[in-house]
């Protein structure tokens, strides 16, 4: 059974309506943005890099679905310019809480190679907040390494 399947419009409604708080929520708990402005900053990004929703040209959003064909997340990525390369630039992978642990994100990700050599793309490229340990594991186990570290050092009243 595959792991990945093109996203279909029910799917993507519902995948729109987790992502953009969740990655506002990212945002805020990073530091990066201010709680008040969290949700409408991450609604207009989002708007931004998917103007024609799901099928927006050269970004590929798909459902990660379990060994009996059922979806339980989704990945979205896009073939982009990164240094000398194109490659596939992962936006997001979610898979939903009841699913985690199970393998899932680790198949979806070994079906994201094969689109990246359908593609013609030479490699995969991601960010990971600094506070999702899970996620950098995951990564990690998966033969990602670090590019760059962004760091921060509260001073004043908010550093104490």
């Amino acid at each position: 059974m595959p792991a990945l399947r093109p996203i279909t419009d029910a799917e993507f409604s519902a995948w729109l309506a987790r992502a953009i708080p969740a990655y506002a929520a990212d945002k805020i708990a990073s530091g990066a943005w201010a709680q008040e402005l969290g949700l409408e900053r991450s609604w207009k990004e989002y708007g931004a890099l998917l103007p024609a929703g799901k099928d927006t040209p050269g970004h590929f959003i798909h459902s990660i679905l379990d060994e009996s064909g059922a979806p339980v997340g989704t990945l979205w990525f896009a073939a982009e310019e990164r240094g000398s390369a194109r490659v596939a630039y992962v936006y997001n992978v979610e898979v939903r809480p009841e699913y985690r642990r199970r393998g899932h994100a680790r198949r979806a990700f070994a079906a994201l190679e094969g689109e990246v050599g359908r593609l013609g793309l030479e490699g995969i490229a991601l960010h990971v907040f600094a506070h999702n340990t899970a996620a950098q594991a995951l990564y990690a186990g998966l033969g990602f390494r670090p590019t760059n570290f962004n760091l921060y050092k509260p001073l004043g009243s908010a550093g104490a």
